[in-house]
């Protein structure tokens, strides 16, 4: 059985589709690769953040979905995001850029031997930047050429995604056995676990939280986080895989810019599994991406209907 080669996205929920659009790109420095809607709700758009195209392991994409209330961190929740610079020195500029911009943040730390630097959005959304001075595994992607931020210190991938839990020798045998991620380091309650050639891009950490009341999902909180394989014949053997544990899951679904496989291994945490491509650059050319309404083909023939219920955006940085 082929392993899971790192995380492939995370996706949260926001409360303004403009406001996330505004904090990623001119903020963090991370490129909107495609503007889109939820395939299974065409009011809520999903907007995609990656690195300078879109490589597999570098976005994180948001819904707004209508109507939702702010959610409630706590256990039992998909909880923080990493986002991966090249060095400790990067770290320190996007402290010194927090500090400019009036981004809360809880200064820079050390964990399982890497620099990090804690942080949050509007909405109490949940992110590190993680150094990787000192990682030596899944390769990141490439920080965005064009952005506001240097090259040099530019996010490029996603880093550990921590997950909190309120029975965590259940869910470590569960996640384990399933999903075959090994845990390699432990720092009080927090259990760094990994997969493939394993580092920052390959890491879960997961947090046994008995204390924290349970966590309600919301604009704020994350939706859920998937992880890599390579094409769609593993894809199609980890869709074999689920079935034999009897683990209730969606089977094999084409999104169009990858293919996936969702799973809940516990409520009310959602799990998916999404091939590297074919990625983000097959509907518009590199110069523009994440300018226009993004459709997949069979969505295409609604667009009109689409595009009357999405409010308008202004994503144009070409000009």
């Amino acid at each position: 059985m082929q392993q899971l080669t790192g995380i492939h996205h995370v996706t949260a929920i926001t409360s303004s589709a403009e406001k996330i659009y505004e904090f990623f790109n001119e903020i963090l420095g991370m490129r909107l690769v495609k503007k889109t809607v939820n395939q299974d709700d065409i009011e809520t758009y999903h907007l995609f953040f990656a690195d300078d195209a879109g490589n597999a392991g570098t976005d994180m994409t948001f819904f707004d979905f209508k109507g939702a209330s702010k959610g409630k961190h706590g256990t039992n929740e998909i909880a923080r995001t990493s986002f991966r610079v090249p060095d400790d020195k990067a770290v320190s500029y996007f402290l010194d850029r927090f500090e400019q911009f009036n981004v809360k943040h809880e200064g820079i730390q050390e964990m399982f031997g890497k620099k990090i630097l804690p942080f949050e959005d509007f909405d109490g959304q949940l992110y590190q930047i993680i150094s990787d001075e000192h990682d030596n595994g899944v390769a990141p992607g490439t920080p965005w050429k064009n952005g506001p931020v240097p090259e040099a210190y530019g996010i490029y991938g996603l880093g550990p995604v921590f997950i909190n839990v309120s029975q965590f020798t259940a869910f470590k045998a569960a996640f384990e056995k399933v999903y075959l991620f090994k845990e390699t380091a432990s720092e009080g309650k927090y259990h760094l676990f990994e997969t493939g050639k394993g580092g920052n891009g390959a890491s879960v950490i997961i947090v046994d939280d008995v204390e924290s009341s349970s966590a309600y999902q919301g604009y704020g909180t994350i939706h859920h986080v998937a992880f890599r394989v390579p094409d769609e014949a593993v894809l199609n053997e980890w869709v074999e895989r689920l079935q034999q544990f009897n683990l209730p899951n969606s089977g094999y679904i084409d999104r169009y810019f990858f293919k996936s496989l969702y799973a809940r291994l516990s409520m009310p945490i959602l799990f998916e599994i999404a091939t590297d491509g074919p990625g983000f650059m097959g509907d518009e050319p590199y110069e523009t991406l994440g300018e226009k309404l993004s459709l997949p083909p069979f969505l295409e023939s609604k667009r009109e209907e689409i595009e009357a219920q999405v409010r308008h955006i202004d994503t144009v940085r070409s000009h």
